[in-house]
């Protein structure tokens, strides 16, 4: 197997921001060469697959300033400073839906973007639902929307579901149908 990897060899952050960071390396190529890399750093993030008791998917709709436009998304947000995934699945899915889950379990992870960002984003299913309050962060406007597995498929299809995490989250919920799971 070829030595794929790129060597540092030097590193400037250009930015700090409250969600990302964004660096730029030089990096010395396999062959020798240099070149450089920008390089969005990002804490993390969590999703929720939750399917309340009438077999609807749990969404958020949310205006999306960098897409210009309004999506349908699975409850989801950044994970803080040394904050476990499960508890911050279990905190988003409260202030985005007002839902409490007795149980959380881990689905996946996967690199959101990894040819230019190092975000690791975990996927939790929640069991057991209780409807409560929602309460989302001060500048975050979110609408609780309830949808069956064909509506999302619909919604996927009219592209009002277009965020990587819930099309991955909708075939997940889709294959778990399938199986009889």
């Amino acid at each position: 197997m070829r030595n794929f990897e790129e060597k540092t060899i030097a590193s400037e952050t250009i930015f700090s921001g409250k969600v990302v960071h964004l660096q730029v390396d030089e990096v010395r190529l396999p062959d020798g060469r240099t070149a450089k890399r920008e390089i969005v750093k990002h804490p993390g993030a969590v999703a929720v697959l939750a399917i309340t008791e009438e077999k609807k998917l749990v969404l958020v709709r949310q205006y999306r300033k960098p897409l210009e436009k309004t999506i349908l998304e699975i409850p989801a947000g950044k994970l803080e400073a040394g904050e476990e995934p499960s508890a911050c699945a279990a905190r988003e899915l409260e202030e985005e839906t007002g839902y409490r889950a007795k149980g959380l379990s881990h689905v996946v992870s996967f690199y959101t973007s990894p040819g230019f960002a190092d975000e690791l984003l975990h996927i939790y299913q929640a069991d057991g639902l209780a409807k409560g309050q929602g309460n989302p962060d001060q500048d975050e406007f979110v609408e609780l929307v309830e949808c069956t597995l064909e509506e999302c498929m619909e919604h996927i299809q009219n592209g009002d579901i277009m965020d990587a995490k819930t099309v991955a989250a909708v075939y997940l919920w889709q294959n778990q149908v399938l199986s009889g799971r």
